[in-house]
Parts: structure tokens; sequence; C-alpha cells
């Protein structure tokens, strides 16, 4: 099959035309646009299809945020897409929508050993329920439920539910946030967007600026890439405790959807922003707040936790979907 696929997050939209056939999935055709660039995805799909040639037999897109009844209001990107729309725009009469974080559980049987690394190793149950945890834009969660032959994807919206504090530092950092947001979710912490709100908070509450040279370059390119960068070089103290309690925040709630779904067969962290950070994710912080569930901390050190290393998990999961 010729499947036109996409990835349609708040920052990037990707898309791409996939071949299928028993092998697996061949990514033919790639391109990536800037989302706020365009008023609909209507937009960068005829500026990607004018170049594309053959036409294609289906078409899927992956898309963050809650999809019902094949709608979608995207969370961070003011569009609305709807499949029969989109149908009918194409011409393709196959045309479906997935959340994007479904679509990824949909793409971990499509990874090779190469496109992941090992966090945890556990003891992995081969039918034990898998989770998918991916910080971004936003904070996307999935899992995967065995129904007696193969692992079965479903999405959730479990990012968005109530951020917990567990110490005096995390319940300054809820207070901080809430006085203008209505209602801090894990999305607000683990997240880009996150890691901002939690290097202001934390200058805030060391009674400290940002050194001048980090200014410029946050007010001058994207402000969680230029801390993150600050932080791993080791230039700014303030940095490292931003990813630190970041890592923690991201160790403990990957933790809570793993515990929630009895994730024996694997947990994994998908995403744009993890695989960037992976020389601290080998360090002990995330992994302490991800097995840190009181009695329950032996079943998590039995989990096995694979990072993707792969960023087209969407695309492959995608196509994957529209050929099951």
């Amino acid at each position: 099959m010729r499947i036109l696929c996409g990835d349609i997050g708040g920052t990037k939209t990707r898309l791409a035309i996939c071949e299928t056939d028993t092998t697996g999935v061949r990514i033919a055709q790639q391109r990536d646009y800037p989302s706020a660039a365009y008023g609909s995805l209507e937009a960068p799909l005829d500026e990607f299809l004018a170049g594309v040639g053959a036409p294609c037999d289906a078409a899927c897109f992956a898309v963050a945020g809650p999809v019902q009844g094949q709608c979608c209001q995207t969370t961070n990107l003011p569009w609305t897409v709807v499949a029969a729309a989109l149908a009918s725009h194409l011409g393709i009469e196959r045309l479906r929508l997935l959340n994007d974080l479904e679509a990824a559980a949909w793409g971990i049987a499509g990874l090779s050993e190469a496109d992941t690394y090992r966090i945890q190793a556990g003891e992995p149950d081969p039918q034990g329920n898998r989770s998918v945890i991916a910080a971004g834009t936003g904070l996307g969660e999935a899992g995967l439920y065995w129904d007696g032959q193969r692992h079965r994807p479903f999405a959730s919206e479990g990012g968005h539910a109530d951020f917990a504090p567990a110490d005096e530092r995390e319940y300054r950092l809820l207070q901080y946030l809430a006085t203008g947001l209505d209602h801090v979710s894990w999305e607000r912490v683990v997240s880009g967007m996150g890691i901002v709100s939690i290097h202001a908070f934390l200058c805030e509450y060391r009674g400290r600026e940002a050194p001048p040279t980090l200014r410029q370059e946050m007010a001058s390119g994207d402000p969680a890439a230029a801390i993150s960068r600050a932080a791993i070089q080791g230039t700014c103290p303030l940095c490292r405790e931003t990813l630190e309690l970041f890592l923690t925040l991201y160790g403990r709630e990957a933790g809570n959807q793993a515990l929630k779904l009895m994730a024996t067969g694997g947990v994994f962290l998908a995403g744009g922003i993890a695989p960037k950070l992976l020389g601290l994710l080998r360090g002990p912080t995330f992994l302490q707040a991800f097995c840190a569930k009181g009695r329950m901390e032996p079943l998590m050190r039995r989990m096995p936790v694979h990072l993707v290393l792969n960023d087209r998990v969407p695309i492959l999961g995608a196509a994957l979907a529209m050929s099951a």
C-alpha cells in the first residue's frame, strides 16, 4: 500500500509517503512544516502533495489532541481536523485520524533494536501491557494491551491530569504556576514549555537572574533548547537544576502511567525532548523518580524502560495502523 501519513504537532507538522508490504514500512518521501505558519492542515498538505506524484491508496494522520468521532481540536495549535473534510479535500476514500501517542504506540512494533536505548532492563513480560509517554511541545500518553494475539494500542489524555507536588519546592512550583493558570496539569511541567516554566520558577525561588547570554539565546531561539544546552554544557547551575527537576517530574509521571497500566511489557519514552537528554537519562535522576512508588518499587524495577530514538515513530505507527 501507498499511504499518506502525517504527524501533526503543535510545533511541527511532518508529512510522509509510506509504502507498506509484508516486510514492514518504508518511508519514501518526507517533509516537515512549521505548524504555526499555517491556518489549517490542508495548506501544508497541498504543498506536500504538489511534489509527490503518484496517488495514495489511503491516508492516516497522527494528531496531537483528543480524537473523537474522527474529529480533533488540536491542543497546542488552533486547528480543527475533520477526517471527512480531509478525505473530500484530498480525494482519498480511506482516511483515518489517530491521537499522536496512539500512533506512536502503533509504531513501537515497527522499531528495530537500533531505534531504542535501554534505560532499565527490568524483567520483560512479552504479553504484558505497555506504556508510551512523550514529552515534546506537550505531554502525550498512550498504552497497549495484549488481546491474546497482539498488542492493541489505545489513546489517553493522561498528560492533562492534575500535577501533584511531592515536596516543598514542587509545592512552590505548583503555586507559582497556579497564579497564571486555571489548571496545572503534568503537561505544564513535563514538556518544552515545562522546562521554560521550571527555569522561570527557579530564578524566582532561588532569587537569581539568568545570565545575559542565556537570556539572549532564549529570546532569539527555542528557550527550552537554550536552557537544556546550558545545563548539559555546565555553564549555568540554575539550568542544571531545571533539568534535574524536569527529569524527576518526567520520571514520576512516567511511573504513574506505568503503574496505572501495569506496564510489565515495557515503558517507552518517545517525543522530541528525551533523546536530546540521553546523557542525563543515563544518570540516576529519572529512574529514581520512576521507581519511587513505595511498596510498589519492586514492581517498578521489573518494568523495562526504553528510550525511543527514532523520531518518526508516529509516522511508522500511522502507516502500520492503516495497513493492519
